[in-house]
């Protein structure tokens, strides 16, 4: 059983029992956690799509320490101007260990419901538009008798300087 989980803004797949690292989150080690934003569960072969997530399925994971990852260095130069400026950086992790996985909305989607008609507290006049009706297939009449425009003759081609003249 497999779930895809969306923990401090991105996507993981997790298992039982298996440990990632992912951004810092808060609380101590030992803590536990739960993350309900399950965007997919496979359960031997039945998957269930959340739309967006899936309802009433969880993660719960245990915090096993926060950590620093490697230092990236941030170099920023621009030649013959005398500027060159060097910064590092630490990303800070969560290392976190996979409890488990509870899949209790993994069922198919409810049919949807129809709505029940709403009474109008006007009831609402027919509109006559019989005359919007003749002007517009006059229009197309009138269009129909006008000859077609000309098309404008096609240019001619123009000469090239280096070519000589017959």
């Amino acid at each position: 059983m497999y779930a895809i989980v969306e923990i401090a803004g991105q996507q993981f797949k997790v298992e039982k029992d298996q440990q990632i690292f992912v951004h810092q989150l808060e609380g101590k080690e030992g803590d536990k956690v739960e993350f309900s934003n399950v965007l997919l569960i496979d359960d031997g072969g039945k998957i269930a799509v959340g739309a967006p997530a899936v309802e009433g399925a969880k993660v719960t994971a245990k915090i096993v320490e926060h950590a620093k990852g490697d230092k990236v260095i941030v170099f920023k130069k621009k030649r013959r101007k005398g500027y060159a400026v060097k910064n590092g950086h630490r990303q800070r992790f969560t290392k976190i260990a996979i409890d488990g996985i509870t899949a209790k909305g993994a069922k198919k989607p409810a049919a949807k419901k129809e709505a029940a008609p709403v009474k109008d507290a006007a009831p609402k006049k027919a509109a006559a538009k019989p005359a919007a009706k003749k002007t517009t297939t006059a229009k197309k009449e009138t269009a129909a008798k006008k000859p077609a425009a000309k098309k404008p003759a096609a240019k001619k081609p123009a000469t090239k300087k280096d070519e000589p003249k017959a």
